[in-house]
């Protein structure tokens, strides 16, 4: 049986050789399955004409997916100090094609990094996966980024991909439909990764778009904030803390004894434009 394609060792001699077990801490599940990576970096090709922004590599197995798929560049941010050598080896192995960058992807400013048109392609560390999309999907727009091909849990995924009047659809519907695509691809079985989590997980793939509707982003972030915190209350209610909220109700045309749930990302723009 002939060994990777990179010429690199396997993974799981990698992660041996470095003592590389998964913390549970920092939201680690290592992608082992070669052809799982593949598949993951030809989901975000062509990758030849752009740089890729990598959150939370690990031992380096997208990383190194994506370098073979012809990624122009890498710039992989890692917290975990302990992963920096099985990454150096790749950077080696792959000269002047990654950059590694020791640090928190919840605190560094990526865009200095990268030149030119980028794409972010990462299996993302679980407990700051929803918090790092909704970042991307409020920051200012048109974004640095022209495509994101992210692992998250299958039910953050059907979150961001789901329908008004469905219970996964909230906030994070709104926000990454208003002015962009999301899809999801591909399931990913627990057993893909050391250790296995719990659930299955699924990858997204999101483009930029124009806004179905007009908005300002601030007031919108707080609309659908006010209107999903409190989700089994009327709008009437779930958005008094707004104040005038009968007022905005009037104005949007909407009927105050509606949910949250029930309302299209138009409806909540015009109540945006209301606020």
């Amino acid at each position: 049986m002939s060994g990777p394609p990179d010429g690199l060792p396997p993974l799981r001699e990698v992660i041996a050789a470095h003592g590389l077990g998964a913390k549970k801490a920092l939201g680690q599940n290592f992608l082992l399955d070669l052809n799982l990576t593949g598949k993951i970096a030809r989901a975000a090709a062509p990758l030849e004409e752009t740089e890729v922004l990598e959150i939370g590599p690990g031992p380096g197995g997208l990383t190194r997916a994506l370098l073979l798929a012809g990624a122009k560049r890498v710039v992989a941010v890692e917290r975990d100090a302990r992963c920096l050598p099985a990454l150096e080896e790749i950077a080696a192995r792959w000269p002047g094609r990654l950059t590694v960058i020791e640090g928190d992807a919840m605190e560094i400013d990526p865009r200095p990094l990268l030149n030119g048109p980028a794409q972010i392609v990462a299996n993302l560390p679980y407990n700051i996966g929803t918090a790092l999309f909704a970042g991307w999907m409020e920051a200012e727009w048109p974004p640095f980024w022209s495509r994101l091909t992210l692992m998250f849990q299958r039910e953050v995924a059907e979150r961001i991909v789901a329908a008004p009047g469905s219970g996964a659809y909230g906030r994070l519907a709104v926000l990454a439909q208003w002015r962009a695509k999301p899809r999801i691809l591909f399931e990913v079985p627990p057993q893909a990764f050391t250790p296995p989590p719990k659930v299955t997980s699924a990858i997204v793939s999101v483009t930029p778009a124009e806004p179905v509707a007009p908005a300002e982003l601030a007031a919108l972030s707080r609309v659908t904030a006010a209107a999903f915190g409190q989700r089994r209350k009327m709008l009437r209610q779930s958005l008094r803390p707004l104040g005038g909220a009968e007022r905005m109700l009037e104005a949007a045309g909407i009927d105050g004894a509606r949910r949250a749930e029930t309302l299209t990302i138009p409806e909540f723009c015009a109540l945006a434009r209301a606020l």
